[in-house]
């Protein structure tokens, strides 16, 4: 049973998002096979999150994905990046702090996560030091380069500072 499920989590994996129809029929037979496999309901999670932006079904699905295996690496940050997209700032907050005590996941990830929750919230400076967190925890230059790129975006954003000119007589 559990080579079968794979199997066809793979498939919907495989076909995600370039084709939706064949990933969905995938999935629901991973699903029929184990209506419990927090990978199928997270995928299941982020398409109605990512792709149909209906993000309250898709946190019924990371809600008992998190129920049926609370140490899945991957749940959390499509979950937190639902939240973030359907503005449930204090929930976010919330998973992100617990999903930052998991043993293995992606803490730059996570910290990159909070970053763009502060910046949403309008805090630019405690974004940029959550930004720094991230740089820490990046273990490749892709993901430090992402990290950079976002620093400079949000101090884009930043208000100048105007500097008072002396008035010489």
């Amino acid at each position: 049973m559990t080579l079968t499920k794979n199997k066809y989590y793979f498939e919907a994996l495989d076909n995600y998002p370039y084709s939706l129809p064949e990933c969905l029929e995938a999935l629901n037979y991973a699903l029929s096979y184990d209506p419990e496999d927090a990978d199928s309901l997270c995928l299941m999670g982020r398409i109605y999150s990512e792709q149909l932006k209906n993000y309250d079904l898709a946190k019924q699905y990371f809600e008992e994905a998190m129920h049926c295996d609370i140490t899945n690496l991957n749940v959390p940050q499509y979950y937190i990046n639902c939240l973030l997209a359907n503005e449930d700032f204090h929930e976010a907050e919330k998973l992100i702090n617990y999903s930052l005590k998991i043993k293995g996941i992606d803490k730059s990830n996570l910290w990159f996560y909070r970053a763009l929750l502060s910046e949403k919230r309008g805090s630019f400076n405690n974004a940029l030091k959550f930004l720094d967190e991230a740089a820490k925890y990046c273990f490749n230059e892709y993901s430090l380069n992402v990290v950079k790129d976002r620093k400079k975006f949000i101090k884009s954003k930043m208000p100048k500072k105007n500097k008072k000119k002396k008035e010489t007589k």
